[in-house]
């Protein structure tokens, strides 16, 4: 089985390289051929609304909003059930592409043979 990557990103305007990191490695890894998924939640969370990725501004980095574009076009991008509920995101509120599941659903995502998770 081919491998996979995992990424869960719990940064977001509050640890910008860290957060830029992870999109930024999620980007590398579907250029590369490999198939993404990247979990948002803590405060990365917002980055599922339309328009918040544009807003995050991180000198010397690629643009956000142009890193998730990626990452929704070629892999699977997921916000926390959890994380969504506690800032009132719902289904209707996320950008096109963008799924809410949970910690049941990233664990059977991580425990696949092949499965690379990375948390940033």
């Amino acid at each position: 089985m081919a491998r996979q990557l995992v990424i869960k990103v719990t940064a977001g305007a509050d640890a910008p390289e860290r957060c830029n990191q992870a999109f930024t490695v999620a980007t590398a890894a579907l250029v590369s051929g490999v198939p993404v998924s990247l979990w948002l939640t803590g405060e990365s969370a917002w980055f599922a609304l339309p328009g918040r990725a544009k807003e995050f501004d991180l000198a010397e980095a690629a643009p956000l909003e142009d890193l998730l574009s990626a990452v929704l076009a070629g892999g699977r991008v997921t916000l926390c059930t959890q994380c969504a509920a506690r800032r009132g995101i719902t289904v209707d509120d996320v950008i096109e592409g963008v799924r809410i599941a949970g910690a049941p659903t990233f664990v059977e995502e991580i425990l696949q043979e092949g499965a690379q998770a990375l948390v940033y």
